[in-house]
């Protein structure tokens, strides 16, 4: 009983010392892309010093929108560049609960959520987004449109030409299985469309041409052949759905 109070309060510390660095790390890096929006704000205030106050202020609140952009802007460049320096990139394998495999996965991904959460809804579906995510290490072909910000574990995330990833749909390499974080590989061919809210899961492989529809959960590790339409809840293909239905007892 000790020992397991002990291996409690022990796992309880170390996540609690590991949030607090995520939090510190997450508010550094906030405040350096956040400073040039600052000074830009302050410089916009001090020479329109002496405007009419109406004009003063609209200028003001100009000057805060576009603040704003500058931020986003820095915190994409900064996260990259964070990115690669650390060399922050993920690999596939498994890790327990409390190691520091696991820590160093959500250390990867808080940053990227930072930019989540603050700015990815106003570059979606624009070359921007795509540059933000070639930063963070995900492997994209050419002409891919990506809808979604719900993309995650990117450096294990490739992606061929002309893909598209539609709205909202969720793209993970990362499931949680009897204490363990397993982080697998999600390849996507090209010409391949994932509809509206679906999902595509840990070591998936979808070939080229393949189509997800709208709200199918692609499962774990599976294989889609080129062409394919995959449906539904578990997602299976068309011709498999057709199959069960005509062969009900089979």
């Amino acid at each position: 009983m000790r020992s397991g109070k002990k291996s409690s309060l022990y796992a309880t510390v170390t996540q609690l010392i590991c949030t607090v660095c995520l939090y510190s790390a997450g508010i550094l890096v906030m405040a350096t892309a956040l400073w040039p929006a600052v000074l830009f704000v302050n410089f916009s205030w001090v020479r329109t010093v002496n405007y009419l106050l109406i004009l003063r202020f609209w200028l003001l609140a100009f000057s805060l929108v576009l603040a704003f952009f500058i931020y986003g802007f820095c915190l994409i460049l900064l996260l990259g560049l964070l990115r690669i320096a650390f060399r922050l990139n993920l690999k596939e394998g498994e890790h327990r609960i409390a190691s520091f495999g696991l820590y160093r996965w959500l250390f990867i991904n808080g940053l990227y959520m930072i930019a989540s959460i603050t700015f990815m809804d106003f570059v979606l579906l624009s070359p921007f987004s795509i540059f933000f995510f070639r930063l963070m290490g995900a492997k994209l072909g050419k002409n891919v449109q990506i809808n979604s910000k719900k993309c995650f574990d990117l450096s294990l995330i490739e992606i061929g030409d002309n893909a598209v990833i539609g709205g909202y749909a969720t793209v993970m390499c990362h499931s949680f299985e009897r204490g363990r974080l397993i982080l697998r590989k999600v390849k996507i061919g090209k010409n391949v469309v994932l509809g509206l809210n679906s999902v595509v899961m840990a070591g998936a492989e979808i070939g080229d041409g393949a189509f997800i529809t709208a709200g199918a959960i692609l499962g774990k590790n599976k294989k889609v052949a080129p062409g394919s339409v995959y449906v539904g809840v578990p997602a299976e293909s068309t011709a498999e759905r057709r199959n069960r239905l005509n062969n009900p007892e089979g």
